[in-house]
């Protein structure tokens, strides 16, 4: 359902030389002139051999020169930079860099791709060998590492002849601005939730009711005690009698997706060990990278399925970010479209050092909302002596709409309450867990108590648990 605009656009530019003098030699070429100082050691004991030493140095600098002139200037190689897909986390993305010259000799090229940290931790040398008037292609694969908007540097270039004499430094500047999405999710187990929600849908059609709704169920002719208002005067035109609407209540119900960004999402939760972002192709050794995500792009990844399954059932979906203030707003929709500017408006969510507002974002979606309607809210629950804020922010909603509570729980303290400690320290630090957890558990089951579906989840296991509660309030027609 992801437009495939969101792609970032190929990029292509003309080769430019690194500075006044934007060549030099090669370790190749230093190697034999250092050989030919060995003939110098002769010199010593007959002086017309030391002749043979600079005889050599003149032959190698020579082809030195030749080498050098045959190589192509800068302004006749062309580099272009090409995406497979849309970046985002959790993904991997394709790159293509292809490179084609006017000379009249192969080169031997290596690359070195300006990304930013949000793309990769350190750009990798590539190397690739291209033929005259010929288009030579490298693809390398990367995977996104921070949402939002980045922008990427030009592409580094030193190229050689085969005789690797010479080599020459070129610049492409192939700068752009791409966007960083969230995980989008598109395995199995996302087309297994859209076919339930596709049977759903189905089943509450066939199990419709006539009457109280305003959504339009069918025509029929008028009877003593209709309603003036839902006469269809365009239909009674064509038939020659008093023609009425009939309704049916509505299926389709508004889904609001509110996140938290204050200072408790961003959090950083360490996954598993991936391969390398970027790769020498010439090599087949991958190297294990540690990666993490905050629990704020956990939340993004879970809004972006739940915004997909939702619109596929037929629901409309909006959007709420906040912080101190409103970072992102969109009121309930549908289609392809409106999907596109949830991922869009979730890959420019940002975590912010201070508490969020949680009465503010909750008084406003009140206003923005006033009839009922399924508010997923994620965040977290500050550790305070007094009731967290969010708290008073959930059962205010509570009061008109049906409220999915999710708080993200942090991983590394179920670990420490679960240990069993060895030592004083670290029987203290487990009983401070473990207080800490019961304390969010009393939380919520207050507000389990008021109304609440609630959730206390690991990140990693959020999204599967939101799609399947989100099902289970669907069909259980509880908006």
């Amino acid at each position: 359902m992801i437009s495939p605009s969101l792609h970032p656009k190929p990029v292509r530019a003309a080769a430019q030389p690194r500075g006044r003098l934007a060549f030099g030699l090669t370790p190749r070429a230093i190697w034999l002139l250092v050989a030919g100082l060995v003939l110098a050691l002769p010199g010593f004991f007959d002086a017309h051999l030391a002749y043979g030493m600079l005889i050599w140095e003149a032959l190698v600098l020579a082809a030195a020169l030749a080498d050098g002139l045959r190589l192509p200037a800068p302004q006749q190689i062309t580099i272009a930079r090409s995406w497979s897909n849309a970046p985002a986390l959790a993904s991997e993305t394709e790159i293509e860099l292809a490179l084609k010259h006017n000379g009249a000799t192969p080169l031997d090229c290596q690359f070195i791709d300006d990304l930013p940290p949000a793309l990769v931790a350190a750009p990798h040398a590539l190397h690739l060998r291209a033929f005259p008037h010929l288009r030579a292609a490298l693809r390398y694969k990367i995977q996104p590492r921070a949402r939002g908007d980045a922008r990427t540097g030009g592409v580094y270039l030193r190229y050689a002849s085969p005789l690797g004499l010479v080599e020459r430094w070129a610049f492409a500047p192939l700068e752009q601005t791409l966007r960083v999405y969230p995980a989008l999710r598109q395995d199995e187990n996302q087309k297994i939730f859209l076919a339930r929600g596709r049977q759903i849908e189905l089943q509450l059609r066939q199990a419709r009711e006539r009457g109280l709704g305003r959504d339009f169920e069918s025509l029929r002719e008028y009877l003593d005690g209709d309603d003036l208002r839902d006469l269809c005067w365009t239909a009674a035109a064509r038939r020659g009698q008093l023609i009425t609407r009939r309704y049916q209540t509505e299926r389709s119900q508004p889904v609001w997706i509110v996140l938290d960004a204050g200072r408790l999402l961003q959090g950083r939760i360490l996954s598993k060990s991936v391969r390398s972002p970027l790769r020498d192709p010439a090599t087949t050794r991958d190297e294990e990278l540690p990666t993490s995500y905050s629990k704020l792009d956990y939340a993004c990844s879970t809004a972006v399925a739940l915004a997909q399954l939702a619109l596929y059932s037929g629901d409309r979906v909006g959007l709420l970010v906040y912080g101190q203030q409103v970072q992102q707003r969109l009121l309930p929709g549908r289609g392809a479209a409106h999907l596109r500017q949830i991922v869009e408006a979730l890959a420019q969510a940002r975590a912010e050092a201070a508490e969020a507002d949680h009465l503010r974002a909750a008084s406003a979606l009140n206003r923005w909302q006033p009839r009922r309607a399924l508010i997923l809210w994620i965040t977290d629950l500050a550790e305070t002596a007094m009731r967290p804020e969010v708290v008073d922010g959930a059962m205010q909603l509570l009061r008109r709409h049906v409220l999915l509570f999710v708080a993200m729980a942090q991983p590394d303290v179920a670990a420490i309450a679960d240990a069993q400690p060895k030592n004083v320290e670290e029987m203290f630090r487990s009983a401070a867990a473990q207080e800490l957890a019961a304390r969010r558990q009393l939380l919520l089951a207050r507000l389990r108590e008021q109304g609440a579906l609630t959730l206390d989840l690991d990140p990693a296991q959020l999204t599967p648990a939101v799609l399947n509660q989100y099902l289970k309030v669907k069909e259980r027609a509880m908006v």
